[in-house]
């Protein structure tokens, strides 16, 4: 019932927004033909949608079909490369995926009449955590939660933001932006930012170097598109230190194999290059006079809080996170 009254409600917002009256008999909107629309417009072929689905292509079609009346509104143009979703298509799309997911999570927690925990977890990471400590936390989740099915995207905290808002992730675990969010936020792991040269190719420093140093060093940094970048410049703007980085890189496996070649440095957070410092390949300096500290947070929707087993999947991130950088298992945050 939860389900049909809010697919009411948005069915009626669409035809607000799709035509100027209301058809003389307006049509009611099952989870069936959602679903239906959904997969074709994920996939944007009835073969695969079909499949997906597991049913006939003549009941997808009809069924697509059959909404498309109920609207009065075209939803995918037919073509010999499959269907090509219109402007109607998109709006839909985007009202009704975190409705859909809100329905799936309510069926999962009012259906589970005992301790094992299942259902589906999408979950957005900023890509050093993700190459840091994600396959470990897989591994510990997985043989925990051996029911549930996960999804992981990676990306730039502006990227995952949007989709949190737009309830195409669970959360997200990102940098902690300097402005405010409407999102809910909750603190997972403060990461030092430490200096990085190759162990065997870089420059002698000494094992803590000043942030007046910096600018002195020949450096490879992310683009400021990304996040490390912010945290590094508004660290470095407070403390009075301009850098002119001679190369500038968004993907971090790139950075750390160009600094392992070469003489060039990076900052970059230490649970991204502690693996290699711990192998004798790169080593990693102190940054002091300020120290640059990264936030790591988990931001969620206030109107769709995450289940347990997304919670689950987090607090073994946030574990994994102060266990490579500290290198003792730390008790998680309270959420």
């Amino acid at each position: 019932m939860l389900g049909a009254v809010r697919l009411n409600s948005v069915s009626a917002a669409l035809s607000a927004v799709f035509f100027p009256f209301p058809p003389p008999h307006p049509g009611f909107m099952d989870l069936k033909q959602i679903q239906y629309f959904i997969a074709l417009f994920e996939d944007g072929s009835v073969t695969r949608a079909a499949k997906r689905l597991n049913i006939v292509q003549p009941a997808l079609s009809m069924q697509i079909s059959k909404l498309e009346t109920e609207l009065r509104q075209k939803l995918f143009e037919r073509g010999p490369h499959g269907m090509t979703p219109t402007d109607a298509a998109r709006q839909m799309y985007r009202l009704y995926t975190p409705i859909m997911r809100d329905i799936e999570r309510a069926r999962d927690q009012l259906s589970r009449q005992d301790a094992i925990v299942t259902g589906r977890v999408s979950l957005g990471m900023v890509s050093s955590e993700a190459e840091s400590v994600l396959p470990e936390s897989l591994a510990r989740f997985n043989a925990m939660f051996p029911q549930v099915e996960v999804s992981v995207a990676d990306g730039f905290s502006a990227q995952l933001i949007d989709a949190v808002e737009a309830g195409r992730l669970d959360a997200a675990i990102i940098n902690k932006p300097r402005g405010r969010l409407t999102l809910d936020m909750v603190p997972l792991a403060d990461e030092e930012m430490v200096l990085v040269t190759s162990a065997a190719l870089g420059p002698d420093l000494p094992p803590a170097v000043d942030s007046a140093q910096l600018g002195g060093i020949e450096l490879v940094l992310p683009t400021r598109r990304n996040g490390l970048r912010g945290v590094l410049d508004a660290a470095l703007l407070a403390a009075d230190v301009v850098i002119k980085p001679k190369f500038e890189i968004d993907l971090l496996n790139t950075i750390v194999q160009f600094v392992e070649q070469s003489s060039v440095a990076t900052i970059l957070p230490r649970v991204v290059v502690q693996r290699k410092v711990d192998e004798g390949v790169l080593c990693a300096r102190t940054i002091t006079s300020p120290p640059i500290v990264r936030h790591i947070i988990r931001v969620s929707h206030p109107k769709r809080p995450i289940g347990p087993a997304a919670h689950a999947l987090i607090e073994i991130i946030g574990e994994e996170i102060r266990r490579v950088t500290t290198g003792v298992p730390a008790d998680p945050p309270e959420s």
